[in-house]
């Protein structure tokens, strides 16, 4: 593609876009930078190269059983099963954006390189965007409806919130903050003897300096070139990294004075499995673009940004609404009605095998 010109400077958009992925992100965006975001290479490689595919179904293979093993006594046929396969649903959501200035590069830059200061800003936003696509992702699925789809949608959605929502703000005093069992606990009650899929636990401030009041959290260490050992600003919580982001989902409750209960603030914690959820950037046809307009106020001109994710989360299928025509938008991805355990009709898949917990606490 020919070079355009920005305000009198070359523009390569190829160019411009490797510069923004080599600038390193700054604002507090843990979710989306975390190694719970993943992706699947079945809906990328359904969606990716598809001009204006929005949602895909690929196979969600299910697991041969011991259960279905047979005695062996030399005289009975061998009855043979065979594995289900269920389908998992993908959404493309894709966003853009745009920036105009005048005499951007003069008077907005100072003299600091352009691509530098554009540049920042820019990965920031992303970063940004993709958080706030990764907390709807969550609060869907947490908001998945009990009482309505079919019967094995609505039994599978109440197994799942039932057994991966730890909950402890109707408790009193210090039982109603995390403590030294909380962790554990809520990741037994979700995935039983499968809780080792847990790798990654992100937490609101308040939550974080509660568990370092009770020594609970340990951050990592490093040793610098003078030999001194200096604190990371990574943390374990019962041997699972952890993310400290203010960004993580509050919730102001008002004193109730009939109960005698005085108001409070809800914290909610996320525990997480490595890539369980899928945000896969697939980009756009241009994803940066230039315009210049030389009459308006003087001359001015416009950066434009485009965005393409495929979403979803692994073990739970986006049931796409009719309503969604060209692109999800976070309310979509939000609400729980366009999420359902996967199922094959008969049965749902193990909700032990889904890598999210949700801890909900006073701090």
């Amino acid at each position: 593609m020919a070079e355009t010109k920005f305000d009198s400077k070359s523009f390569n958009p190829q160019a411009f876009g490797a510069y923004v992925n080599r600038i390193p992100n700054t604002t507090k965006t843990e979710l989306a930078k975390s190694g719970a975001v993943g992706a699947n290479e079945q809906a990328r490689g359904a969606l990716s190269n598809q001009t204006g595919a929005l949602y895909a179904r690929v196979p969600y293979f299910g697991r041969i059983s011991g259960d279905t093993s047979q005695n062996n006594d030399g005289a009975t046929n061998i009855n043979s099963t065979a594995t289900t396969t269920y389908e998992q649903g993908f959404v493309v959501a894709r966003r853009m954006d745009a920036w105009t200035e005048r005499n951007f590069s003069t008077n907005i830059t100072a003299g600091v390189n352009f691509m530098d200061n554009v540049a920042a800003q820019i990965a920031d936003y992303k970063m940004e965007v993709k958080q706030a696509m990764l907390l709807a992702i969550l609060s869907g699925v947490f908001a998945m409806s009990t009482s309505t789809g079919s019967a094995i949608q609505k039994s599978a959605a109440k197994a799942f919130l039932d057994s991966h929502v730890y909950d402890i703000t109707g408790k009193t005093g210090d039982e109603a903050m995390v403590g030294a069992a909380t962790l554990n606990a809520a990741m037994q009650q979700a995935c039983g003897d499968n809780k080792s899929v847990f790798k990654l636990v992100i937490m609101h401030s308040a939550v974080a300096t509660n568990l370092e009041n009770l020594r609970l959290l340990k951050y990592m260490t490093y040793t610098d070139e003078d030999g001194i050992q200096r604190d990371l600003s990574l943390g374990t919580w019962n041997g699972r990294l952890v993310l400290v982001d203010d960004g993580m989902p509050t919730e102001d409750v008002a004193e109730d004075q009939s109960k005698n209960i005085p108001a409070y603030t809800k914290y909610t914690t996320y525990v997480l499995g490595e890539g369980s959820i899928i945000l896969d950037d697939i980009g756009d046809a241009v994803p940066y673009e230039m315009s210049r307009d030389p009459k308006t106020n003087g001359g001015q001109d416009t950066l434009y940004v485009r965005d393409g994710f495929i979403c979803g989360v692994q073990g739970i299928s986006f049931e796409k609404p009719s309503s969604i025509t060209a692109s999800a938008t976070n309310n979509d991805l939000s609400a729980g009605a366009n999420w359902s355990i996967i199922n094959d009709g008969k049965k749902a898949i193990p909700h032990k095998s889904i890598a999210l917990a949700k801890i909900v606490s006073k701090g």
